[in-house]
């Protein structure tokens, strides 16, 4: 554990915390822009693929910086349990509940993306749906606990944030209400 007086570690966890956020919502907007096969004049598809999965490693790598950080950090009392139990923190316990939610739902992202050829394309994508909960579950975290949400540049980035991820999803649901099923190839040979 460090001590109150290395406050450095208190700047790296908040700065870790608010570029993860940041890279969330990259992530989940060109999840949504991948998902409905959104292109542009000059850009291929695998562009917006490559650049989804690069957003959201890089989130993790942060997520993961952030956790460890909140923990080394001798001023508030988390441990590593509360990171993903959830509501089990002593300090906090509501604002890091969330957090504990959000980091669980991104491990299973992680680990079902990771896995996603052992365990087809249905688990996957049922497992994948969560990425519309941990989002607003990690924002709602940032929010809560957040000792720089009264600034106003973390406002207008809050802001931003949320209008970009509600702005995509709400495209997504409007534009491609259901995502198109393939017919199997029984079906197929049914016509």
């Amino acid at each position: 554990m460090f001590s109150a007086s290395t406050p450095w570690v208190w700047y790296f966890s908040r700065g870790t915390g608010i570029v993860s956020i940041v890279l969330l919502t990259v992530s989940v907007a060109l999840g949504i822009a991948q998902v409905t096969r959104l292109e542009a004049r000059g850009w291929p598809r695998f562009v917006t693929s490559q650049l989804h999965k690069t957003a959201s490693l890089t989130a993790v790598v942060f997520i993961a910086a952030h956790v460890v950080s909140v923990i080394a950090d001798g001023y508030v009392n988390v441990r590593w349990g509360a990171a993903v139990i959830p509501f089990s923190s002593s300090y906090q316990p509501f604002w890091v509940g969330l957090g504990a939610v959000a980091t669980d739902l991104l491990i299973a992202l992680t680990v079902t993306s990771l896995l996603r050829q052992h365990i087809g394309a249905r688990l996957w994508r049922t497992v994948h749906w969560t990425a519309y909960a941990c989002w607003p579950v990690a924002f709602t975290h940032g929010l809560g606990i957040g000792t720089d949400t009264s600034l106003l540049w973390v406002r207008a980035l809050s802001a931003t944030c949320a209008l970009a991820v509600v702005g995509a999803a709400a495209w997504r649901f409007t534009t491609f209400p259901a995502t198109p099923r393939r017919p199997t190839v029984a079906a197929a040979g049914r016509r």
